[in-house]
């Protein structure tokens, strides 16, 4: 039991912008009220928020191992110790993050990781949309097959969302011509742009691969929507095709992720521009849909992506080491060490047009904090951009020191919007609580999940929100001014969709059987993650269907 007594309770869910009051904390959970003998914590002058909620990350599975293989220089800085990205994240106040691509079949060794990241509770995405398998059932129109064969697969991985990266863009690449002496033919060059929404790979194109998946989650009723890395990631000019994309799936709830990445005009690099404000009207004017930015953070970064035709680019663009892996026939990985400079025009166009987004979206609900760390950098910059947002002097300050390119091909400058408290409580706990269907996270009601975190309101914003003064999780007080003072086992979350019974549901997994043996190395009784690999399990129930 613990009772935070005279906090500035901060909690949009429930309508608490900034009154003090108490909160209740009973066996792990937030209570309507406890017994006057109940310990106390004083919070007086404190601000009290909901815990954080990093909805699009990448610190476990084999990619992110093998970037460390590739990148010991890095020295931890972009890609910490398991234990370590357990403590980092709860220092700032963060006590839920979610892995956002594995591969089905390297699920057990990324569970594995999870499972050695301390205190936060998390969960995996797994990648569908450049699967043989799943491509084959929307190859052949087996619409009700692809959405059992969804069901399947993550209860087979125990993964709590569906990913695509790059739909279809991947898995034609991986097939491309290749010329003498191990040379990019023209054909795996063309790929390495990426298939445009109607050019067919493997006997279908991105958007019916994109359509197929967004509608099978739906009829599953998952906790989140399809969580999309959109074609053509980095690309001059790629903000035509992200419009084309967007408006193909409208009728659908579609979370976009790393929209940043997916917002250039111009034709090359040296003409990159923004059309952040395009993507951000089509945002404003269609309330289904929910994005996470990727915002630039200036310094060394390691870039990790299942896309790995846009990873072969990138290589090819800056010359630097890179690795690529493809994973049966599931999809790729490419991992490439990289810098964005305050000096460098790219990367400053790139820091401008992130910021953009979060400000010229209009609804704090529906766009989330992240880094697509490490792509665009750490997730422990997060208390930096959060002083970008909440302070335009300060933000006014580093556009005028950066490549003057960014002031000019783009609309940062004008912006003069400030995000509030209460906004930052939504962008970094209740939106993504709510986009991912936990309904006791993100919030202070009773029945939440008593993570709490107790911050010292200062005008130096960053450090307010880089040591918080107390970090609770589950009702254990795990940190203390940047300090952990205890280690918790957090929960793996994972999604539990409606399967087929009976008969029907042993047809089906024969079939997926002969399937499996046909395209892996991987025994089909050894494809599933077993019960007990899961030390601390929590199923998230199927929402009701429209």
């Amino acid at each position: 039991m613990l009772r935070i007594r005279n906090g500035r309770i901060v909690d949009p869910a429930n309508g608490r912008r900034g009154e003090v009051g108490d909160i209740c904390v009973g066996d792990g959970k937030v209570v309507d009220s406890l017994p006057a003998s109940a310990p106390v914590v004083q919070a007086r002058g404190l601000v009290v928020m909901p815990g954080a909620i990093d909805l699009h990350t990448h610190v476990a599975g084999p990619a992110v191992g093998a970037a460390r293989l590739l990148c010991p220089e890095d020295g931890g800085r972009n890609l910490p110790t398991l234990s370590e990205t357990g403590r980092l994240y709860a220092r700032m106040g963060y006590t839920t993050i979610m892995e956002a691509a594995v591969a089905p079949v390297a699920a057990r060794s990324a569970h594995a990781d999870l499972d050695a990241i301390p205190i936060v509770d998390k969960g995996l995405y797994i990648l569908m949309g450049n699967n043989a398998i799943a491509l084959g059932f929307i190859r052949d129109a087996r619409l009700d097959g692809l959405r059992e064969y969804v069901a399947w697969l993550l209860d087979a991985t125990r993964g709590f969302a569906v990913k695509a990266a790059n739909p279809g863009g991947v898995e034609g690449w991986k097939c491309g011509a290749v010329g003498s002496g191990g040379a990019p033919g023209p054909k795996a060059t063309a790929l390495a742009h990426g298939p445009g929404l109607d050019d067919e790979v493997a006997g279908v194109t991105p958007r019916r691969i994109m359509a197929a998946l967004a509608s099978a989650i739906s009829g599953l009723g998952l906790p989140h929507p399809l969580h999309l890395h959109m074609n053509g990631l980095g690309l001059p000019g790629n903000a035509a095709l992200s419009l084309q994309t967007m408006e193909a799936l409208k009728q659908s709830p579609v979370h976009f992720t790393h929209l940043q990445f997916h917002s250039y005009g111009g034709r090359t690099p040296k003409g990159l521009r923004s059309r952040a404000a395009d993507l951000a009207g089509w945002i404003n004017s269609h309330p289904a849909a929910t994005v996470d930015v990727g915002q630039v953070v200036f310094g060394p970064a390691v870039t990790i992506s299942a896309d790995a035709p846009a990873q072969y680019r990138l290589h090819r663009a800056t010359g630097r080491k890179w690795f690529n892996l493809d994973l049966e026939a599931e999809t790729g990985c490419g991992i490439v060490p990289h810098v964005y400079r305050e000096s460098h025009l790219v990367s400053a166009v790139q820091w401008a047009i992130g910021l953009e987004i979060f400000l010229l979206v209009d609804d704090p609900w529906r766009v989330f904090l992240s880094t697509d760390h490490p792509n665009g950098g750490a997730f422990t910059n997060y208390p930096a951009i959060i002083r970008l947002l909440m302070d335009r002097r300060f933000r006014a300050g580093v556009l005028a020191r950066v490549h003057a390119g960014a002031r000019d091909r783009t609309i940062l400058a004008g912006i003069d919007r400030e995000y509030t408290l209460d906004e930052i409580a939504i962008v970094t706990r209740a939106g993504p609580a709510r986009a991912l269907g936990l309904a006791n996270k993100g919030h202070l009601g009773p029945g939440a999940d008593a993570d709490i975190v107790l911050y010292n309101p200062s005008d130096d914003i960053e450090a307010m929100f880089a040591m918080p003064v107390m970090v609770i999780k589950d009702g254990v007080v795990v940190g203390r001014e940047g300090e952990i003072v205890e280690e918790t086992r957090g929960r793996t979350l994972h999604a539990a969709p409606p399967r087929a019974a009976g008969r029907a549901r042993d047809i089906f997994e024969k079939g997926i059987r002969e399937e499996i043996e046909a395209y892996t190395t991987v025994a089909f009784e050894d494809y599933p993650v077993p019960e007990g690999a899961l030390r601390r399990a929590e199923a998230v129930p199927a929402r009701p269907r429209d």
